[in-house]
C-alpha cells in the first residue's frame, strides 16, 4: 500500500516535514544562535512580567555585573589580607570560611556574589514594589562593592 494513502496529510497537499532532527536536541547551537541573533529583546506583551520574557539583556548590565563579581574578588582578597593583620569577620554567613584555607571562603563569597548578581540581572527590567528598578539595585550593589573597597584599602594604612 502507497505511504501517502495511509499519511492523511499528504490527502490535502500538506508539505512533507522538511526538519532535519530534533531542534530542542540542539543546545549548543540554540545557544550560539541565540546570543547572536535574539529574538525577544522586549516581552511580547504589555503586562509580562517572566524571566524568560526577554533573552538578550542591555550589555551595560554585563558590565555592571563583571564589575561586581571582580569587585567581590577584591573584597576577599583584602578582607583575607585583614584577617592577616588581626581583624576578625563579622558577616556571621562568612565567619566559619574564613579562619580555615582561604580556598573555601574565597569560593562561596564569589559564588554567593555572581549568583545573587546573575538573579539582580535577569530582573534588571522588571519593577520591584511597583516602582523601583531592579537594575537600581544592581548599580546599587556596584556603589556598595566600592565603598567597601575604599573602606578597606583605607584598613590596610594603603590611603
Amino acid at each position: 500500500m502507497s505511504t501517502e494513502l495511509n499519511d492523511p496529510l499528504a490527502w490535502f497537499g500538506a508539505p512533507p516535514d522538511r526538519r532535519r532532527g530534533e531542534r530542542r536536541q540542539q543546545v549548543l547551537r540554540a545557544l550560539l544562535l541565540g546570543s547572536f541573533h535574539a529574538r525577544r529583546r522586549a516581552p511580547r506583551r504589555a503586562g509580562e512580567q517572566a524571566l524568560a520574557a526577554v533573552d538578550w539583556h542591555h550589555p551595560q548590565w554585563l558590565a555592571t555585573a563583571i564589575l561586581i563579581v571582580m569587585l567581590s574578588c577584591a573584597d576577599a582578597a583584602l578582607t583575607l589580607a585583614l584577617i592577616e593583620q588581626g581583624a576578625y569577620e563579622t558577616n556571621p554567613l562568612m565567619r566559619p570560611f574564613v579562619y580555615g584555607t582561604a580556598l573555601p571562603f574565597t569560593l562561596v563569597k564569589v559564588a554567593l556574589t555572581a549568583g545573587g548578581v546573575v538573579l539582580l540581572t535577569l530582573l534588571a527590567s522588571m519593577r520591584l514594589f511597583g516602582r523601583l528598578s531592579a537594575g537600581l539595585l544592581l548599580y546599587a550593589l556596584l556603589a556598595g562593592y566600592g565603598a567597601l573597597i575604599v573602606y578597606e584599602f583605607g584598613l590596610l594604612g594603603l590611603i
